[in-house]
């Protein structure tokens, strides 16, 4: 295990800053349905989700609804369910506008892991175009952005630079988008108006969520937008580290991670088994053509 307090020391040190930034309060949820077409040999099973992004005035979080309900799920019925030690789907993108940071949460068994980077600058053309997305006035813009070529819808009645995944800095929420080959697709899904007059009651008495759901965008309060207060700030090449000394060796990352598991102990099931790495000859950022 010395390995591994070794290996934990050098995360926490490897990068600062990333749990500083400011909390905001959701105002407006965009729900997305996202595809990926992250194996072409195989066109007819992309990745699908249904995909929410939350936008304060100074920050977005862009998670996936059905992970959040799921968790929510249990623990409405106390159940724990079964956890992989493979890389779990549960990532989170927050865009801090002030700060200009981009941050990705990762998180591996019960540990929360987080990039942060600067916020991508793309070169965005807006075109003249304009259409209609459940009652908002939407205006088109294109980029090349991570080896794609991008078609997107903004709100300008929505004057934050938000927007799914890496996708930023249009004068308005990016309500659509997609890559002109349709292997990457944020699709509208509809959108809630968030009375944030109700956020002293959410956090006193569990106040009614978007979607009549439980305590769906945050541990504590599904309106504010904020860095889990465990977040351990690490680095892409220290996190591929982690996964890939999990890979050869999955009980000591359980151990490292949960704690010995006594199976006389209530508990969470951890699956010992990693999960086979995915096929993904099309990821979502492509190298550029030289």
């Amino acid at each position: 295990m010395k390995w591994f307090i070794v290996f934990m020391m050098g995360l926490t040190l490897s990068a600062s800053g990333a749990t500083a930034q400011q909390p905001d309060t959701t105002r407006i949820v965009v729900h997305y349905k996202f595809m990926h077409l992250r194996d072409t040999t195989r066109r007819d099973n992309p990745v699908r989700d249904n995909m929410v992004l939350l936008v304060g005035k100074t920050a977005s979080a862009y998670r996936s609804y059905d992970k959040q309900t799921q968790q929510d799920l249990a623990r409405q019925t106390k159940q724990i369910p079964a956890i992989s030690a493979g890389r779990p789907s549960g990532l989170v993108y927050y865009q801090f506008f002030r700060g200009k940071k981009l941050v990705r949460k990762e998180p591996i068994l019960f540990s929360n892991f987080v990039i942060s980077d600067a916020l991508p600058v793309i070169s965005w053309h807006i075109n003249p175009d304009t259409a209609n997305f459940g009652g908002l006035h939407c205006q088109k813009a294109t980029c090349h952005f991570k080896g794609r070529d991008y078609i997107a819808w903004f709100c300008p009645d929505l004057p934050v630079p938000a927007g799914p995944w890496k996708l930023n800095g249009l004068p308005g929420v990016v309500v659509e988008a997609y890559d002109t080959k349709k292997e990457v697709c944020f699709m509208f899904d509809g959108i809630e108006r968030i009375d944030t007059r109700i956020v002293a009651d959410d956090q006193s008495s569990g106040g009614k969520p978007p979607m009549g759901g439980g305590p769906l965008f945050h541990e504590d309060n599904h309106l504010v937008i904020k860095l889990p207060d465990d977040a351990t700030p690490t680095t892409e090449k220290e996190l591929a580290r982690l996964i890939e000394l999990g890979r050869k060796d999955p009980k000591a990352l359980v151990v490292a991670l949960v704690g010995p598991q006594d199976p006389g102990t209530p508990g969470p099931k951890v699956d010992m088994m990693m999960a086979p790495a995915p096929v993904v000859n099309n990821p979502i950022e492509l190298p550029e053509k030289q």
